[in-house]
């Protein structure tokens, strides 16, 4: 294939569409699915059960799909599957899934995922998400729709990243992020709203102003949480970007809410 430079390794059995293109001195192992389109730059390894749907590129020294860091891993058929037009950058790593998570690791469409960046077995990363130098993803962490992580910041295992929220830069994380918040600091604390965000995507003015309010008697008001919780949802339920954010709180999780210090 005119696409494949002559010093690439592409194991008996990888599945390559005709137009992807693999780069100088690229390993693509025997279980690997390349899509139309996909761009390995050079010096890209793409191991084990990996799927990369269309257009996606990988720029060098990334290692994809290699076996988890995980202990308790036994070599199970676990997979990592990679949407369509994610640009992945250099020294990125992402391992497959393990039987005690679903045996699924998986990002979405339309991510850039800049230098260095880790993103561990069973993690779920949506779509459009911006994962910024050496950001690290731990186990089990999902990260939804339009979600910033700026750069070294670190994920707990197990824990969700809400839609259209933002990670600050160095930040550690430990617990749940609500979505469109923003939380930031060495033990991350929830800092309020990523208003910017909201408004650079075009989000209606009325449901800014709900979601400010809601905001405020969530975090700020007396009572036990559960109670606020209620009143928001009674008062401001009907607004979809409230509705959304009430619905990531009654979600189950293992890990606490970040509060606001």
């Amino acid at each position: 294939m005119s696409n494949i430079h002559p010093s690439a390794i592409i194991e008996e059995g990888a599945q390559i569409a005709a137009s992807v293109k693999v780069g100088p001195y690229c390993i693509v192992g025997k279980d690997v699915v390349l899509k139309d389109n996909v761009i390995l730059h050079s010096h890209v390894v793409v191991a084990g059960k990996t799927f990369i749907d269309e257009g996606t590129q990988i720029f060098p020294f990334a290692s994809i799909g290699h076996q988890p860091q995980d202990l308790k891993f036994h070599g199970e058929a676990s997979e990592l599957r990679i949407g369509k037009n994610n640009v992945i950058r250099e020294h990125a790593t992402m391992n497959p899934g393990t039987e005690g998570g679903g045996m699924l690791t998986s990002i979405g469409d339309n991510c850039l995922v800049m230098i260095g960046v880790h993103l561990a077995h069973d993690c779920r990363v949506g779509n459009n998400v911006i994962l910024a130098n050496n950001a690290t993803l731990a186990g089990h962490v999902v990260v939804e729709d339009f979600a910033i992580l700026g750069g070294l910041c670190a994920v707990h295992q197990f824990v969700r990243i809400g839609a259209h929220a933002m990670i600050g830069g160095m930040s550690a994380v430990e617990g749940d992020v609500i979505p469109f918040g923003t939380v930031m600091g060495e033990r991350a604390s929830l800092a309020g709203l990523n208003l910017l965000g909201l408004k650079r995507r075009g989000f209606e003015k009325e449901s800014i102003h709900a979601l400010r309010h809601a905001y405020k008697k969530l975090f700020t008001d007396e009572g036990s949480f559960e109670e606020r919780l209620g009143k928001v949802e009674a008062e401001y339920g009907s607004d979809r970007v409230v509705a959304q954010m009430i619905s990531f709180l009654k979600e189950d999780s293992s890990r606490a809410l970040c509060q606001p210090a």
